[in-house]
């Protein structure tokens, strides 16, 4: 039974997910890692989820306070045996609502070129790209996208 849990960055879960989402991205961001690295600590992530599979943590996704009102999406992340199953769409979902909870309006995140599958699903679930923000700004393996969150 697929289940989903409103938690921090500092449940033990959510921290073996994100050992495997670094070592994937550490492969897709190839001579860009440390740059990326350094904006995904999860140390400060209040706002984190879990999706379980009976007891087996099989998804995760996280969102932060960029600026008043918009909440950037973090550590986002399926393990491939998961992926397809409707997981990552249903913790973006959960993300969205509890950020809706706390006022925010919008929703923005980044990804990389390369993470053609994660495209198409923000895409499908209504971000549309925008021009790189932040520290993403001129980097060419970025994708930014936004949500307006109604």
């Amino acid at each position: 039974m697929i289940t989903l849990k409103r938690t921090t960055s500092d449940n033990v879960h959510f921290g073996n997910l994100v050992i495997q989402l670094d070592a994937y991205l550490k492969i897709l961001d190839g001579d860009d890692h440390a740059f990326y690295a350094q904006f995904n600590k999860t140390s400060l992530l209040k706002n984190a989820v879990i999706c379980f599979d009976d007891d087996i943590a099989v998804g995760i996704g996280a969102y932060k306070e960029f600026e008043p009102k918009v909440a950037e999406i973090k550590r986002m992340y399926t393990p491939p045996e998961y992926r397809g199953k409707g997981i990552a769409k249903a913790i973006l979902t959960e993300l969205e609502v509890w950020a809706r909870e706390e006022s925010y309006t919008t929703s923005i995140l980044e990804t990389g070129y390369l993470q053609v599958d994660a495209i198409g699903l923000y895409q499908k679930l209504g971000y549309t790209v925008i021009e790189n923000f932040g520290q993403y700004k001129g980097m060419e393996n970025s994708v930014c996208m936004k949500k307006l969150l109604k």
